[in-house]
């Protein structure tokens, strides 16, 4: 059983609200989403890490390599960390970026 009315004119009438409604939602629709990409726009940027774990392929994505956070050798598999699992990282033995050298800056020498 339809909730709608079986008549012509009356089924034209409710497309036609309805499409009104619909003009009307998706005008206030770009206006909220102009509005959030002001918003955005105004934002400080987001402050980088200050260091990077570089992960590998494969299973369990093990860390395949340090990196300073403004290094400009990392790739998408790069997860932010702290000075404290960098220096933990290094201490097991994981390799420092040849570029960046973030074992030289916190004063870990391999």
């Amino acid at each position: 059983m339809s909730a709608l009315p079986p008549d012509l004119p009356r089924v034209r009438t409710l497309v036609t609200y309805l499409r009104g409604e619909l003009s009307r939602t998706e005008k206030a629709l770009s206006a909220a989403e102009e509005q959030e990409a002001l918003a955005a726009s105004r934002r400080p940027p987001k402050e980088p890490p200050a260091w990077l774990v570089e992960r590998g392929i494969g299973t369990g994505r093990p860390v395949v390599r340090l990196h300073a956070g403004n290094c400009w050798d990392t790739s998408k598999r790069c997860a932010p960390a702290t000075a404290e699992q960098i220096r933990a990282l290094l201490a097991e033995g994981i390799p420092a970026c040849p570029h960046c050298r973030p074992d030289t800056t916190l004063g870990v020498l391999e």
